[in-house]
């Protein structure tokens, strides 16, 4: 019964990484990656929400590809390269750390120059993350994104089922409808209600049924006392 819901969504194999959940919310975002090296112009942006998946597709880009990842602070040191640049650079949340904007730029200049793919990762659009260099801006306001939105129900049921799996917890498939229908719509809230149910369950002795799953709801959605 349980593995019916499991076959519910595609599994994508994620090179060597755990298998990565497809559905209509990250479709774009999987066929960004799918379509490299055939990619219209130089730099590429995935862009969604803490936890959507951002990461783990970056991930199954860089095997793909023979792509480096590149921290914030050392991009100088990969567009200095110039003929000698790898397939591909990936710099991830660039909208939450501070970078040198004159070196982006740069290297998103050679990127087209040189052949190599740039890929982004962002919770924002670039176009939209708060940037000085005003050549720098236009530059990001051009380059094309796949987004990825707030998890439908498939895919929650599916990111839900495949956590208690992990922790060898055997759910009634009821229990996973009925939290999917009224939990918070995101990929963390998942993995954080999962784990309030497994040590709730094992503090208590008692097992994950909809009665304490009800609890667990209301307990997250209750104000803090702190």
């Amino acid at each position: 019964m349980i593995q019916q819901l499991v076959l519910e969504l595609p599994h994508r194999a994620a090179l060597e990484a755990d298998d990565f959940l497809m559905s209509a919310c990250n479709q774009e975002a999987v066929r960004l990656i799918d379509s490299w090296p055939e990619w219209p112009g130089a730099g590429h942006a995935i862009v969604g929400p803490a936890g959507s998946g951002k990461s783990h597709l970056a991930n199954v880009w860089l095997l793909k590809s023979g792509a480096r990842r590149c921290d914030a602070g050392a991009i100088a040191a990969f567009y200095g390269l110039g003929e000698g640049a790898p397939r591909g650079v990936l710099l991830e949340d660039l909208d939450r750390v501070a970078f040198d904007e004159e070196a982006l730029f740069h290297l998103l200049n050679l990127s087209a120059e040189y052949g190599f793919s740039v890929m982004l990762t962002a919770r924002q659009a670039p176009a939209a993350w708060h940037v000085g260099l005003a050549d720098l801006a236009s530059r990001l306001r051009l380059i094309p994104i796949a987004e990825i939105g707030a998890p439908d129900d498939d895919l929650l049921r599916a990111v839900l089922l495949k956590q208690f799996l992990d922790r060898q917890l055997d759910v009634d498939p009821q229990v996973i409808a009925y939290l999917s229908a009224r939990m918070e719509r995101s990929m963390e809230a998942a993995r954080d209600l999962v784990e309030a149910l497994d040590r709730a369950a094992l503090s208590e002795g008692r097992r994950i049924t909809r009665h304490l799953a009800a609890e667990i709801l209301a307990h997250a959605a209750s104000p803090s006392d702190g």
